[in-house]
């Protein structure tokens, strides 16, 4: 456990390390996962690497572990579903998990992007062995998008209720649901039935009355 005194030596350790230049991030990335990376690219001055699913764990093990990385923070792990991407044109895998990572020892920043080879059954290599950080990012990402994480030690669902049906972050999830829930006074209990909105497109109206501010 991290004591005040440990975050407070981070915390000053980070202030004391220059910032190194994006360039030189991304060129130490590419160094390290050399032969494992897809692709290591610089926009915005942010370095992003993409990983195959198959060699996931072992980039993440790299990124934390080799001098030039030493990515020792997992900040955020979040899914995301490319199905709309680009007004349908997206070709590629439907599902992605992406990472950032911290080094607070070299204050360097990297995200880290793997898709899902599977659309119908989405499942990469769960890090919580790497960064135990990623343990309830990752059941969120599981509850809202379906994503399986292969060695998860207790997948379950984070935010939803448990009799919940689907995954309401992806795209082709209705924006009703699929049930509503009430309390039932009769049988003193929370009950579930099919939803009864209609669907419905909002649109927005300005209706104003005539001669409205003078104009005819």
């Amino acid at each position: 456990m991290t004591t005040s005194f440990d975050a407070a030596r981070w915390s000053a350790l980070a202030q004391q390390t220059e910032r190194p230049a994006p360039e030189a991030v991304r060129d130490a990335v590419a160094a390290a996962l050399q032969g494992v990376a897809e692709r290591v690219e610089l926009q915005r001055g942010e370095v992003t690497v993409v990983v195959p699913a198959a060699r996931y764990h072992d980039a993440m093990q790299t990124l934390r572990d080799a001098p030039g990385c030493r990515f020792e923070q997992l900040i955020d792990l979040c899914g995301v579903d490319y199905s709309a991407y680009g007004n349908g044109a997206w070709e590629g895998p439907r599902f992605a998990v992406v990472v950032h990572l911290l080094s607070v020892t070299l204050n360097q920043r990297v995200r880290v992007r793997t898709f899902c080879p599977d659309d119908d059954f989405p499942v990469v290599d769960s890090v919580i062995d790497v960064w135990p950080s990623a343990n309830w990012f990752e059941r969120e990402a599981f509850d809202l998008f379906g994503i399986v994480f292969e060695g998860h030690p207790d997948l379950r669902r984070i935010l939803t209720d448990y009799g919940f049906i689907g995954h309401p972050f992806r795209k082709d999830f209705p924006l009703s649901g699929h049930v509503e829930m009430r309390y039932d006074p009769e049988r003193r209990r929370v009950v579930y039935e099919p939803v009864t909105i209609e669907p419905r497109e909002i649109t927005p109206r300005i209706i104003r009355e005539d001669a409205y501010g003078g104009l005819h």
